[in-house]
């Protein structure tokens, strides 16, 4: 007995100084992987990938090389984007990067219409809820422009990914299904970053209340005209369509236009003010959304279809910049100088545009 308790004494030390060598060598590989994590090595690397992947869905498009290039890079782009979108809302995004590039594997492998259409919708609204989250706070109109074109190109890009998995839709149903969910995904991530219903105050629910109903008017209109127009009004409307598609080579999406885009322009000029203009910014999902499912109408050119989307986009920037404009003269400080001091001061903290929201 004696004998054997200097050993496991000895023996203990040992164990220790393992234990401690193990948590030293486990240390620096956290270390490691959080320094990469905060370098630009996972954005160069996303945006190489995004690069990648238009390079295919482009070239499927001439078409040039095998057929297998629109998937690929459909693959690829709904793998990155639902990377970005779960590191910029706060998630996991390996995990969901992983897990988008195997379904859509599975897609492409499997080959059967419903998987693919199913793929086009959760490509679409990753597109379009990106589009809107990846948006940073701008203390003026300018910097509000410039958000609105980013969210633009990335729908953009998912428009072309949405189309690589070659679904096969009813139109209406399909654009309405996207806008639905969009919107959904949109207000979800914006309930975790606006602190709930409680931090809407007084004119978060009024501007959500306009909001609401100008989608729900928009909507409701073009469906009761579309099923209940006389022959007549369908016709004068159809007339000033024909003629901007006929002289003016496309007409631009009514929903993009009046709503999305001066939403994402008030939303996001609001935004380095109150947080409330988060709750404005998500129906810009309005505008990435229709942009997203663009290229599925097959009646309709590329050439069109770029066209009807920079006219919504113009159109959309002037009603925001008329909104913006009538939001700081009801609610802003008087006279020019009181103003200019109003901008400088407009300063609220948002992490970058490529960090974490949450």
């Amino acid at each position: 007995m004696s004998s054997a308790a200097p050993r496991r004494r000895a023996e203990r030390p040992a164990r220790e100084r393992q234990q401690r060598r193990e948590g030293r060598e486990r240390k620096p590989l956290r270390q490691r992987a959080a320094t990469v994590g905060e370098s630009r090595l996972p954005v160069s690397v996303w945006a190489v990938v995004v690069l990648a992947g238009v390079g295919c869905l482009v070239a499927a498009m001439v078409p040039v090389g095998p057929e297998e290039l629109a998937g690929a890079g459909s693959v690829a782009v709904a793998g990155a984007f639902a990377w970005a979108l779960a590191a910029r809302t706060g998630g996991r995004p390996i995990l969901f990067g992983v897990l988008a590039v195997a379904c859509g594997i599975g897609v492409l492998v499997a080959d059967e219409d419903a998987l693919r259409t199913g793929a086009a919708v959760m490509t679409c609204v990753i597109s379009a809820v990106l589009g809107v989250v990846a948006t940073v706070p701008a203390r003026r109109f300018v910097g509000a422009a410039r958000e609105c074109v980013v969210a633009i190109l990335i729908a953009a890009v998912g428009a072309l990914a949405t189309a690589g998995f070659a679904p096969t839709i009813d139109l209406l149903r399909f654009e309405y299904v996207t806008l639905v969910l969009a919107l959904a995904g949109a207000f979800g991530v914006v309930y975790r970053l606006g602190a709930g219903f409680h931090g809407l105050g007084r004119r978060g629910v009024a501007t959500v209340l306009i909001g609401a109903v100008v989608l729900a008017v928009t909507l409701a209109y073009a469906e009761l005209l579309r099923r209940y127009g006389t022959p007549g009004l369908v016709d004068n409307l159809l007339d000033g369509v024909r003629w901007s598609r006929e002289h003016l080579g496309a007409f631009p999406r009514p929903i993009e236009t009046v709503l999305g885009v001066p939403a994402l322009v008030w939303g996001t000029h609001m935004r380095a003010r109150r947080r409330q203009g988060w709750w404005v910014c998500a129906f810009g999902a309005a505008a990435t959304t229709p942009v997203a499912n663009s290229l599925m109408n097959p009646t309709i050119s590329l050439s069109e279809v770029g066209l009807s989307v920079t006219y919504g986009l113009v159109i959309g920037l002037v009603i925001g910049y008329v909104v913006v404009r009538l939001d700081l003269l009801l609610t802003g400080p008087r006279g020019r100088r009181a103003r200019q001091a109003e901008e400088e001061a407009a300063a609220r903290p948002e992490p970058a545009r490529t960090s974490a929201l949450l």
